[in-house]
């Protein structure tokens, strides 16, 4: 996917503050990537490059992927991995899974084996620390796994212990108010790929209105058929969102579904942290 159906690249670039952040990690570039869909439709290899060469070019300290590399056959997945072994960073790359990494069988093991061929550390209920003991990296299992159990998790971390948190979906910031969560990275709705400016997402706002839509026309909206089922959280579909204590950020991707993006387009973010 590419040209007018995807629109261009944006680079997202944000400084973040982080209480206890100690002196030696002030400056840290986190380059975040998400939602590549890469099947041979949804992502052109222009885009892939594009994101790949604008990851590099910010010299990150760490790369962050949020899942959904492939959409439903998980095959692309090593031609992927050859690709995102173009990826530089200081202290390696740390992804987690998304609900296409997984839908069916063979799927999760194919995908977290390529990934970890290349020497991307998957995290699925993991604690990482590629950035030191004072800033630990948790990557959650996919919310819709039979494994989405947070607590043993967070449980492992000191409560006043600052932590970065990848999670595919938006949706799992609501029962992680419970700990302390700096900044939790997440995708899956794709920004919601056609937003009305000043009014959000499509799908959110004719939401109540769907059933007086034609149903030849519902296609044409991105995930409004199955709106609920994609995210109960419209509201989070993009950017900074304050959820309790805790803060999130909610990429768009870079993969694009039919009919393609509108006023949403693709992006990596790149975060600088600060104390």
């Amino acid at each position: 996917m590419h040209g007018p159906l995807s629109g261009r690249l944006s680079v997202e670039r944000f400084t973040v503050a982080i209480a206890d952040l100690p002196p030696s990690l002030e400056g840290t570039k986190l380059v975040h990537l998400t939602d590549l869909h890469y099947d041979g439709l949804r992502l052109s290899e222009e885009m892939l490059s594009q994101a790949i060469a604008a990851s590099n070019q910010e010299d990150p300290d760490l790369v962050l992927l949020t899942g959904d590399y492939v959409t439903d056959d998980p095959a692309p997945i090593n031609e992927l991995a050859l690709r995102l072994k173009q990826l530089q960073s200081r202290e390696g790359i740390c992804a987690v899974l998304g609900n296409h990494d997984i839908c069916r069988r063979d799927s999760q093991a194919q995908v977290s084996d390529a990934l970890d061929r290349i020497g991307v550390d998957v995290l699925w209920n993991v604690i990482a620390y590629p950035l030191g003991s004072a800033l630990p990296i948790v990557g959650l299992a996919d919310y819709c796994s039979r494994e989405y159990f947070p607590q043993p998790v967070m449980a492992q971390l000191p409560p006043d212990a600052p932590r970065v948190v990848l999670s595919h979906n938006p949706d799992t910031a609501e029962g992680l108010q419970q700990w302390r969560v700096d900044l939790q990275l997440s995708g899956h709705t794709h920004g919601g790929q056609i937003v009305i400016p000043g009014w959000g997402p499509a799908a959110r706002l004719l939401k109540p209105y769907r059933e007086y839509i034609p149903k030849p026309m519902q296609s044409w909206i991105p995930f409004l058929k199955n709106c609920s089922q994609v995210v109960s959280h419209w509201e989070w579909a993009q950017g900074w969102h304050k959820v309790g204590k805790n803060r999130m950020y909610v990429n768009r991707g870079l993969g694009t579904f039919l009919p393609g993006r509108l006023f949403c387009p693709p992006e990596i973010t790149v975060f600088t942290l600060v104390t």
